[in-house]
């Protein structure tokens, strides 16, 4: 159904609508795994800073008094440019463990069989070091235990942990 026909026809019923997922937001349709993004692509933009930074120098440097539009302002840039370049080359840490992994060594940790489980990642200092948050709850129908466990995305390293008693409620959730 058209949207103009689904806006001008007031005589349907709540029944007939229907929601409908994008084609490009519906997971049903996906048939291979999702790759995670790698940090190593700050590489790429740190690189380019670093060049850019440099020809803006290079230009102030050979551009003499009398240039109209290149003046300190251009050296200045060109300096900043250099230093987050820097800064996006030492940032731009491999991520050698995935969520997969994560998740292998979170479960290891807790202690339980884990039922539901999801991963973040996050990042963690002044050098961006990313860091996979995993959220994991016991596998029973209410469960009884949940726990937060933080493993380092570089060498798989377990960072921190929280375990406990899940103090959630679910019995109202419970069929019977």
């Amino acid at each position: 159904m058209s949207d103009d026909r689904a806006l001008d026809d007031s005589s349907l019923d709540d029944g007939d609508v229907r929601d409908e997922l994008p084609a490009d937001l519906d997971t049903t349709a996906i048939n291979v795994p999702y790759l995670f993004p790698n940090n190593s692509r700050r590489r790429i933009p740190g690189v380019l800073y670093l060049l850019i930074g440099v020809g803006a120098i290079v230009l102030w440097a050979t551009a003499g008094d009398d240039a109209v539009l290149v003046n300190r302002g251009v050296m200045i840039g060109g300096i900043a440019l250099i230093v987050i370049g820097i800064y996006h080359l030492q940032a731009g840490w491999d991520l050698a463990f995935d969520e997969e992994h994560a998740l292998q060594a979170a479960t290891r940790l807790v202690g339980f069989p884990v039922g539901h489980a999801s991963a973040q990642l996050g990042w963690r200092g002044l050098r961006s070091r990313p860091t996979w948050r995993i959220l994991l709850y016991s596998n029973e129908p209410s469960p009884e235990q949940r726990g937060l466990v933080l493993v380092d995305g570089i060498d798989g390293e377990i960072v921190d942990s929280f375990i406990e008693k899940n103090p959630e409620d679910w019995t109202a959730y419970q069929q019977g």
